[in-house]
């Protein structure tokens, strides 16, 4: 196995964006969507982390934008941001997105994500945000201000689906810079045979190197946002290092 980094571009109002613990309203633009996603190809990335951040607060939807952009790309990429219903999901595949991430909806309708998974297989991910409270970890939805119920509940519910992926964040760190959970990862990962990608806190390229040194116990990927759009490193020198 090797492990894959994707670097995230966040759509609102048509712009590449930053948000800080996920919430509206706290975005820093760094561009055009289409600008950041081909700096990321040319830099190296395999893979792109595409989100309509405007779908996923039900504000609206940057779909025609991503798809454009999508099709102009040569990496593969995966797409996430108010997917919730089929019309929704086959529209997002049929930008030639390898990959759909299905959040909200695995919390609000997990029988219809179920049958997504039955269909699709490897093509779903399901994205689980999730904040820490009162020493339980809650699943987190509607652009994560919304309770979707125990974190272990809804992994076991989506692994015995068959669910090939999880995307895991902690939203408490997400644009943060302050580091990973690696023990949430972890923890994830061993409660599960499906593969984990990490997201959220992502600083430094020790913290890409940590990720990275848990492949073996299925964590083969990892998000990262923040750090590269203020430039705390490049991703070319992250490639480089998880390819030590």
């Amino acid at each position: 196995m090797t492990f894959t980094l994707l670097p995230a571009v966040d759509v609102v109002n048509g712009q590449a964006v930053r948000l800080h613990q996920g919430e509206a309203g706290t975005e820093t633009v760094y561009g055009t969507p289409l600008e950041a996603a081909l700096k990321w190809q040319e830099e190296g990335a395999q893979w792109l982390h595409f989100v309509d951040l405007d779908a996923a607060f039900g504000n609206g939807s940057n779909h025609e934008l991503m798809a454009q952009v999508t099709r102009e790309l040569s990496i593969n990429v995966e797409l996430t941001g108010g997917i919730r219903d089929d019309e929704s999901l086959e529209r997002a595949l049929a930008t030639g997105a390898k990959r759909v991430n299905i959040g909200t909806a695995a919390l609000r309708n997990p029988e219809w994500t179920e049958s997504a998974i039955a269909r699709y297989g490897e093509q779903i991910a399901i994205d689980i945000a999730v904040r820490e409270e009162d020493g339980q970890w809650r699943t987190k939805g509607d652009g994560w201000v919304s309770d979707g119920g125990d974190l272990w509940e809804v992994l076991e519910r989506f692994d015995a689906a068959g669910c090939a992926r999880f995307v895991v964040t902690d939203v408490s760190k997400d644009g943060t810079l302050t580091g990973p959970n690696i023990d949430l990862l972890r923890d994830v990962a061993a409660a599960t045979d499906a593969k984990i990608t990490a997201s959220g806190g992502i600083s430094t390229l020790d913290d890409v190197a940590l990720v990275s040194s848990y492949l073996d116990e299925g964590i083969d990927s990892v998000i990262i946002g923040k750090a590269l759009y203020e430039k705390r490193f490049s991703l070319a020198d992250a490639l480089a290092r998880v390819a030590l």
